[in-house]
């Protein structure tokens, strides 16, 4: 939902009426996570997707009847032998919560959008169903504080706790409650967490093609470089940063963590080596460079003597990429992506058509470094 909500908000800050359709529930196989929505404007327009394709018409429709009428509704759908049934072609579940838009929850959600813009984890939680009238009321949680109400004291204090042990994950997951409140009420969580980063060192056409597939895949792209000929924002109108220092002693300075990926281009020993070196040192996601092979062999040997250990050695992806016979900077990019996709998902990088076995893992990642997991918290 995060990334419709902009949208939500202008829409909602012109006084137009507009539902809102979220996957709170996913069984086998989906084209998308938890979390995924599609939103409708009273004018008809539509934003988002909800399966990629399969059910959007009739999601549609029950988003365009929640705002006739102004009262939720779930749907289920799946795979059955009704041949007038609206069905996902590739055979699993979900169930799709539509809501209208209210004043309060626009308040909400514009409140947890603001704080995702300055990197602020949030988890943003709404009822499904148990509280009369309440459904699609909703309650923002971050470290420090909460805005917004489930309509129950005590419901909102266990959400506040709940929303609190998944401050932080990227995720997705619905929980039922039993506090002695009617109807035993329902409630989804979703997580909003900063992008994951990814560090692009070099100012080449190798480092703008990886910083534009990289900030298509949804990660906070910084390019770094010490010339500042080269290092410029219209060389790189994809880079959400462009900073223009020695790679090292920028890495040095910066804030990274398990989920960040690092992509090195330059080719020069000098830069790309004390990079590495302070790369490798910590625990990254992802760390790789360009280069032939003998440009990586003489690369091992001088990290080896800038006291690298041959264990973080080992965690280097060099040549970076798959094995897809990339030579532009535009397919080697593509192979970088590829490689890093692989990686996360723990998947052989193989062609599907020589594989048996499910195609998406079973927890289907909706942001870049992260998992989604729907059903309930533990």
């Amino acid at each position: 939902m995060r990334h419709l909500a902009p949208h939500l908000l202008e829409w909602q800050a012109t006084g137009a009426p507009c539902a809102l359709a979220t996957v709170v529930a996913v069984r086998g196989s989906a084209p998308l996570a938890p979390g995924a929505a599609l939103c409708v404007h009273a004018d008809g327009t539509v934003l988002g997707s909800v399966s990629g394709g399969c059910v959007e018409g009739a999601v549609y429709d029950l988003a365009r009847e929640v705002l006739a009428s102004g009262e939720p509704q779930f749907a289920s759908f799946g795979n059955s032998d009704d041949a007038f049934a609206v069905d996902l072609t590739c055979g699993g579940e979900i169930d799709v919560f539509v809501q209208p838009v209210e004043h309060d929850t626009a308040r909400v959600l514009a409140a947890a959008h603001l704080g995702e813009a300055v990197r602020r984890p949030v988890v943003v939680a709404r009822v499904l169903s148990g509280l009369d009238g309440r459904a699609g009321a909703a309650v923002a949680v971050w470290k420090d504080g909460h805005l917004g109400s489930t309509g129950s004291p005590d419901l909102d204090q266990a959400v506040v706790a709940d929303a609190h042990v998944l401050l932080g994950h990227d995720t997705t997951a619905v929980r039922t409650y039993d506090l002695g409140v009617p109807g035993e009420p329902r409630v989804v969580f979703e997580a909003w967490c900063p992008p994951p980063r990814l560090l692009v060192f070099g100012a080449d056409a190798h480092a703008a093609a990886v910083s534009r597939i990289g900030a298509f895949l949804g990660y906070h792209v910084t390019v770094c470089d010490a010339r500042s000929t080269f290092t410029t924002p219209e060389r790189f109108p994809h880079a959400h940063e462009v900073v223009v220092d020695w790679p090292h002693r920028y890495l040095a300075g910066t804030r990274t963590d398990d989920r960040t990926a690092v992509c090195v281009t330059t080719h020069d020993p000098k830069f790309d080596v004390p990079v590495l070196a302070e790369a490798l040192g910590r625990p990254l996601a992802y760390v790789g460079a360009l280069g032939s092979r003998r440009t990586q062999a003489r690369r091992v040997r001088e990290l080896r003597e800038a006291g690298v250990s041959p264990d973080a050695v080992t965690r280097m992806h060099a040549p970076m990429g798959l094995d897809l016979g990339a030579s532009t900077p535009q397919e080697t990019a593509v192979s970088f992506a590829a490689e890093l996709i692989a990686l996360r998902s723990g998947r052989s990088g193989r062609s599907l058509s020589l594989l048996d076995g499910p195609i998406r893992p079973a927890a289907v990642a909706h942001r870049p470094g992260h998992s989604a997991v729907a059903g309930g918290l533990a």
